[in-house]
């Protein structure tokens, strides 16, 4: 019985030493995302690249908002004059600017967002290029990203970015 149980002893003194062998070679890397999504110079470049897509559009938004207040405006200053059937026709025509303006910023609002999915898919797959450069490059076992705690020393995030704002692929 001594001898089993010193063997049992044995093999897990032995499988700790190896498991700690182990885990010295594991190598473990961390990205930031938010930090590639703003700070590198793919997702700079994708946002004005939105900005310019889009302006025209969103200039128009803005004064077709405009628009219907001056229209508000103008309609309150004029009702206590208008007869009925006027004040009756302005707050139609009013009800009718004010869905259009809101049909018209939603559907800005769903293009944007398409876009910049897009955009941001595409930066994403070029950092996720250079995660991967980084990881060969350097032997890590694993890059893991949404992390609740990192130590800085396993954050290859500057790595990434540099990699990406030097325009490699």
């Amino acid at each position: 019985m001594t001898t089993l149980k010193l063997r049992c002893m044995l093999s897990v003194l032995l499988l700790g030493v190896a498991a700690s062998a182990m885990a010295q070679d594991f190598k473990v890397g961390y990205v930031n995302t938010q930090r590639i999504t703003t700070e590198s110079t793919p997702a700079k470049t994708a946002q004005v690249k939105l900005e310019q897509e889009f302006s025209k559009r969103q200039k128009e938004l803005v004064d077709q908002q405009a628009t219907l207040k001056t229209f508000g405006e103008k309609f309150e200053r004029d009702a206590p004059t208008l007869s009925e059937s006027q004040r009756s026709a302005r707050q139609k025509e009013g009800a009718e600017l004010g869905r259009d303006l809101q049909r018209r910023q939603r559907e800005f609002q769903e293009d944007l967002n398409g876009r910049r999915n897009e955009e941001l898919q595409q930066v994403l797959d070029r950092a996720t290029k250079a995660v991967k450069q980084v990881a060969d490059s350097e032997k890590y076992d694993v890059v893991i990203q949404e992390v609740v705690y990192v130590n800085a020393k396993h954050d290859i995030t500057d790595k990434v970015l540099k990699i990406l704002n030097s325009g490699s692929k």
